[in-house]
Formats: C-alpha cells, sequence, structure tokens
C-alpha cells in the first residue's frame, strides 16, 4: 500500500506582513502533480490546515480547490485529514460523515467522551488490513473526561494524556497499523531543550506540550505534524515531514518535501522523500553592500550588511536588486542599538525577550508569564 504523507500547510498565513497565498498555490499545485503520478492509496495531511482557526475566504478557497482537484485526480485514494494545534476542531469536523462517503476522512475532534476513540479508517490490500488512526492534536483539558485529573485535581501532562489516549486503544499488532499525529514526540530520554525548533512554530514554554515516543512502538508508520522541520523521531518509521515552504528565517537553505511510504507485508516498509521546490527560496544573504547586490535574485531574502557604508537609502536600493527582501540587519558596530539588538535577538523566545523586558521577574511570576504566553500562543477554541 502506498501512501503520501504531508502536514503543516498553514494556508493563510502572512510572513512579514506579506501574503503567502501564490506560493502555497503554486507548492500545493506541485503536491497534487506528485500525487497525481504516484497514484498513491492513501493521502495524509497531519494537521495545521489553515493558520489560524478563523481562516480567510481566501484561505478556505485554496484548501478547498486543493483537495477537489485531488478528489478528481486521484479518485481512487483515500484523503484523511486531522486537525491540528492552529486549527478549528469545529471547521476540520464539518460535514465529516458526508465526506466519509466520498473517501475524504476530515477529523476535527479528537475523542472527548469516554465512549468515544480515535477514529479509525481501514484499507486493505494483498498483504491484508491497513488501519490508520486518526488522532488531532489534543490538549490534556479536551480529553479530561477520558483521563480524569491527578491527585490534586488539575489536568494530566500532555504525555500522560496522549499516552492513555493511544493505550485504551486496541490495536491489532499482527496487522499493519499507521498513525496520523500531531503532537511533539520526542525519543524518549531527549531532553526537549536539545530539538531545534523553527522560528515558525507555536512552541510552549517550558516544553510541557512534549510527548514521548515510545508509546508509537504498535505502529508500522507515524505521519507526524506540528514539527515544521522534517525530522525522524529515533526512527525511520516515525517522521515529521515538515512545512511543505519555509515559513520563517530559522528554516533558510531546508530541503522541504513529501514522505511516500510503500507499507508491503508486515514489518517491510520502505520509505523515500520527494523533494518540493518553492517557488520563492528562503535566504541569508551577508557582506558589503556591493557583495550583496552581486547575489541578486527573488528569493525571500535577510539580507546582513557586515561593512559600512556612505550609501543613503539603503534599503530602497537593496529593494531594486531584492524585490522580496523581508529583512536588513546590519552586523557591525552602529550608533542605532535597536538594528544591533534586531539581530541579537532574532532567535530568542517570546518567553526571554519578556522576560528581560520585565528584568526582575521572580520564580512565581516567572510561571504566571509562562501560562500566560501559552494561553495566547495556544488561542482559543472556536
Amino acid at each position: 500500500m502506498k501512501i503520501i504523507h504531508l502536514s503543516d500547510l498553514h494556508i493563510g498565513k502572512r510572513w512579514f506582513n506579506r501574503d503567502m497565498s501564490e506560493d502555497q498555490k503554486y507548492i500545493l499545485n506541485q503536491i497534487t502533480d506528485i500525487i497525481a503520478v504516484n497514484k498513491p492509496d492513501a493521502v495524509v495531511i497531519a494537521g495545521d490546515i489553515y493558520n489560524t482557526s478563523s481562516p480567510t475566504p481566501d484561505a478556505v478557497e485554496l484548501f478547498d480547490n486543493f483537495i477537489s482537484t485531488l478528489s478528481v485526480t486521484v479518485p481512487d485514494t483515500e484523503i484523511m485529514i486531522i486537525s491540528g494545534n492552529h486549527d478549528s476542531t469545529k471547521r476540520i469536523d464539518m460535514f465529516r460523515k458526508i465526506l466519509d462517503v466520498h473517501k475524504i476522512h476530515m477529523i476535527g475532534k479528537p475523542p472527548v467522551l469516554p465512549e468515544d476513540y480515535i477514529e479509525k479508517v481501514t484499507l486493505t490490500d494483498t498483504y491484508g488490513n491497513v488501519n490508520f488512526y486518526l488522532l488531532p492534536f489534543i490538549s490534556p483539558a479536551m480529553v479530561q473526561c477520558i483521563t480524569g485529573t491527578d491527585e490534586n485535581g488539575r489536568n494530566l501532562s500532555y504525555n500522560k494524556a496522549v499516552r492513555m489516549m493511544i493505550e485504551r486503544e486496541n490495536i491489532d499488532t499482527t496487522e499493519r497499523n499507521v498513525l496520523v499525529s500531531h503532537q511533539f514526540y520526542l525519543p524518549s530520554g531527549h531532553d526537549p531543550k536539545n530539538i531545534e525548533r523553527m522560528e515558525s512554530e507555536s512552541i510552549k514554554v517550558g516544553n510541557i506540550d512534549v510527548v514521548y515516543a515510545d508509546i508509537l512502538g504498535k505502529f508500522d508508520y507515524c505521519a507526524l505534524g506540528h514539527i515544521h522541520k522534517p525530522m525522524k523521531v529515533g526512527s525511520e518509521f516515525i517522521r515529521y515531514c515538515g512545512t511543505p515552504i519555509a515559513y520563517s528565517m530559522s528554516e533558510a537553505g531546508q530541503k522541504k518535501g513529501v514522505i511516500m511510504i510503500e507499507l508491503n507485508e508486515k514489518n517491510n516498509t520502505e520509505i523515500s522523500v520527494i523533494p518540493l521546490v518553492p517557488l520563492h527560496e528562503v535566504r541569508i544573504i551577508k557582506g558589503s553592500f556591493d557583495d550583496v547586490i552581486r547575489q541578486a535574485c527573488t528569493d525571500y531574502v535577510r539580507i546582513v550588511i557586515t561593512e559600512k557604508s556612505d550609501i543613503t537609502g539603503i534599503a530602497e536600493k537593496l529593494r531594486d536588486y531584492f524585490p522580496n527582501m523581508l529583512e536588513l540587519c546590519y552586523d557591525f558596530n552602529r550608533n542605532s542599538t535597536k538594528t544591533v539588538r534586531k539581530e541579537a535577538d532574532i532567535n530568542k523566545s517570546t518567553f526571554e525577550l519578556c522576560r528581560e523586558f520585565l528584568q526582575t521577574v521572580t520564580p512565581d511570576e516567572e510561571k504566571i508569564l509562562q501560562d500566560i504566553i501559552n494561553a495566547i500562543q495556544g488561542g482559543c477554541e472556536l
């Protein structure tokens, strides 16, 4: 059985207040072509369809065109979609039963009541059944009616809550099983602080949302979403495919792609990455003004000027060579401390910047600050 795995489309995202819809349309058309050529039995999209829980009509139209084109181009392919932390569960869940009939499974809501279980779609090939478990993003509060609370009446940790949700499933390990999930998974024993996260990700302060991946051992493949960099989680068969295009400067030069999985008989799985070529690359270009302009391009760029210059209106002049310049920084001692700090602070988290701004913060106040930032970045359920 052949499966295509993608995730984190973030349709509707704006970057440096720039509309990314043309870039997204371009890459979705490319993905459609890849699917048309390979004719997979299933396409799985592991969450964060939209960049916000209230997408614009244009964003909804772009995703609708993508799915509609797929359903016509590969009518025999099952399309399976889960919601991510950026999505509205109710919006993704809309017309769920009607779409199931047309081989489109949009799963927005996770199990929330004791009688609910993870949505399962079973396909069959010459080797037997392949069971797809479709688990949208969950927070401990969302599944409290199933998992309960700790001895102090507080919600369980993300790790305990997700583990409990998977452990309660009756998974037949003699058959082939695929998990589609949108969480922050790590190999057991790994420190989340050592994992490179992209600037475009919503990162929980203190990495409280980490889930350890030993719970995934029952699955033949885990199609994960949430992490924007392509990454294996301690196994060839537990993977984040990453975003289809770069959404931050920390992804400059990163090779994007979709993952193709071929499930043969049990314990015989082949995996390959099909590269994606964006409409605009993301680059960081450093040097003197003269050095920089020799690299003129239409890519999305951060320009870092490393030598002082007497040129006036340098930003306007650079735009003649770089029409898609996103940012201009300086890497030398200038009178303007704001410009120097911008370069120095570029990789700092929201929490670190807020803590520096407040200067004196007690441990109790740090906890309050963490909770506030997590609440804001997590958004509200609509």
